[in-house]
């Protein structure tokens, strides 16, 4: 069960990046595109239908209205268009991980506040 429930987590992720990049296709129709842009910005946005911070229902509805909305869209987008980037999206999740770019940008964060607490400390010390 969970291991399904992973692999269609996996497909919704993969689809929701081809669907993104469906979008700024030309091929595209404008209502999927219009559907598209709307389920990114529902998303993206602070405002929830139902707010997240209330227990079990705040994340329910985006459990429920994201994946319905992704399925909606790739039900407007040209098979063949989808299947494209379908593939394009895989490719993209395939891509090696840098760790080491990762720690070097942690570094120069964690540099950057160390310097600015001491600049802090000695400019309200004096």
């Amino acid at each position: 069960m969970i291991g399904r429930l992973k692999d269609w987590a996996r497909a919704i992720k993969r689809d929701a990046h081809a669907v993104y990049l469906a979008a700024r296709d030309p091929r595209t129709p404008w209502y999927a595109k219009a559907l598209a842009l709307f389920i990114a910005g529902y998303a993206l946005s602070p405002i929830d239908l139902i707010p997240d911070f209330i227990p079990v229902l705040g994340y329910l509805d985006d459990l429920i209205i994201l994946p319905l909305g992704i399925v909606a869209v790739v039900k407007m987008i040209p098979p063949e268009v989808m299947a494209e980037h379908r593939a394009a999206a895989a490719l993209a999740a395939e891509r090696p991980v840098s760790r080491a770019a990762a720690m070097a940008i942690f570094c120069l964060w964690v540099a950057g506040i160390l310097l600015a607490a001491w600049l802090g400390y000695r400019y309200f010390t004096d």
